[in-house]
């Protein structure tokens, strides 16, 4: 079996697993000490799953920035990058909140339903830092503090200055750059060992959150959850589809290379914690250059966040409907400005979708409340829409990559290109200084 087989049927196991341990078995002391409660096995196997993936995103990201920016001979092409890669991440997440309010306000999500449980269940949420002053975190004042702590807006800055600083060194500036294209390709091994236990992994981050959630939960809300699920598919085939036709690139391609990539962001949560399996996909599958998915995916890792933006139109549609608050004409326009806005301001803080949310609420005139009426089906939707945020970092970066002429089209169409192949950790025999 490939690699994708393995996830998809250690999902399916674990969630059937997870259901039935909730549904008969959540009572036992058994399973709650050893099996799902905090340091059980599921918990403990699960988080050093996503750790070992986190534990690789800075030194990935440093070093394939710092290779790509060192190594582009028109400075003038990072400008044009950047810019590019904004703009079409500002437009796909305003067609993604435009689908959310459109579908919500259609179908009247919330109406007639009973707000009391917001009534008994508080809610904490994180204060968002202010626009200014993700700025100013942006520049680092200790390299090696902001790289410990996963600051990537800040990570992506020390790497773009290195590497224009290398381009510029000469000589010593040829071997500094020799070296972080080595480290590079051993980083990249790496991220093929851990592949190598991503189906145990998955299965028990799957399975913790199954027999945690239940199927019960998702009952009172279900209008709400469906709603949801339906925008994040209609914007997965139809928007990124759309762009690939007019960018006369074949999105059916694209969406079956992409497979790996949204199980590990569908179980982990985290687009960060899937950013080295998004890297991977995007240089050796769909022939993207280094130079610019080094840059793109870290910065849509950070601040792309379509299914995000869905969930926060359909929530707030939902959450009005519950209070009889009546959303006029501004409110939407507003709605659609701090989804854009707060995508970026909110950049690395924990658990942003919520904060993101409560943001919007508080601009509307809703009651942060509102939100413990929908953060019982959060964590799957929030595996969902992670999966959305990842294929728009990745839509995104093959776009641009396109307009520079950066895009293989021989791997891109290739369906072998890239193709996952396990690593024998048990062998000694390296082909050393011969790169594939």
């Amino acid at each position: 079996m490939n690699l994708s087989v393995k996830i998809l049927l250690s999902m399916l196991i674990a969630a059937v697993v997870g259901v039935v341990i909730n549904k008969f078995f959540l009572d036992y002391g058994f399973v709650q000490n050893y099996l799902i409660g905090k340091y059980g096995f599921f918990d403990v196997v699960g988080t050093m799953f996503i750790k070992a993936l986190k534990m690789l995103v800075v030194p990935l990201v440093f070093c394939s920035l710092i290779g790509g920016v060192s190594g582009m001979d028109d400075m003038k092409a990072l400008g044009r990058t950047s810019g590019k890669a904004v703009t079409l991440f500002i437009l796909t997440t305003m067609v993604a909140i435009g689908f959310a309010l459109s579908f919500a306000t259609s179908f009247g999500v919330g109406e007639g339903f009973d707000k009391t449980t917001a009534e008994t269940v508080a809610v904490s949420i994180k204060e968002a830092p202010s626009f200014g002053q993700v700025l100013i975190n942006i520049i680092p004042d200790n390299i090696l503090g902001e790289m410990a702590s996963g600051n990537m807006l800040a990570v992506i800055f020390i790497s773009i200055i290195i590497g224009i600083s290398i381009s510029h060194s000469g000589i010593e500036g040829e071997r500094i750059s020799k070296f972080i294209a080595d480290l590079n390709e051993v980083i990249m091994s790496l991220v093929n060992i851990v592949m190598n236990v991503a189906p145990y992994g998955v299965f028990c981050l799957m399975a913790k959150t199954f027999a945690e959630q239940g199927l019960d939960v998702f009952i009172p809300i279900l209008g709400y959850f469906l709603t949801v699920v339906a925008v994040l598919l209609i914007h997965y085939v139809g928007t990124y589809s759309g762009i690939f036709f007019i960018a006369r690139l074949n999105p059916f391609i694209f969406l079956k290379k992409m497979r790996d990539t949204l199980l590990f962001a569908f179980s982990t949560a985290s687009s960060n914690a899937t950013l080295p399996i998004t890297m991977r996909t995007a240089e050796e599958k769909l022939g993207v250059s280094n130079s610019i998915a080094s840059f793109v995916i870290p910065l849509g890792a950070t601040i792309n966040m379509n299914g995000t933006a869905i969930m926060q139109g359909v929530a707030t549609v939902f959450v009005a409907n519950v209070y009889g608050h009546d959303l006029v004409f501004v409110d939407y326009l507003t709605i659609m400005g701090m989804s854009v806005l707060a995508s970026i301001g909110t950049a690395g803080v924990p658990g942003v979708g919520l904060v993101m949310l409560a943001m919007v609420f508080t601009q509307v005139g809703l009651p942060v409340e509102g939100i413990a009426l929908i953060i019982g089906v959060d964590r799957l939707l929030d595996m969902m829409r992670t999966a959305v945020n990842v294929t728009g970092d990745a839509a995104v970066t093959v776009l641009v990559a396109k307009t520079e002429n950066k895009l293989d089209m021989d791997i891109y169409n290739d369906p072998k290109a890239g193709a996952y192949t396990p690593i024998d950790i048990n062998s000694h025999e390296h082909d050393h200084g011969h790169k594939a």
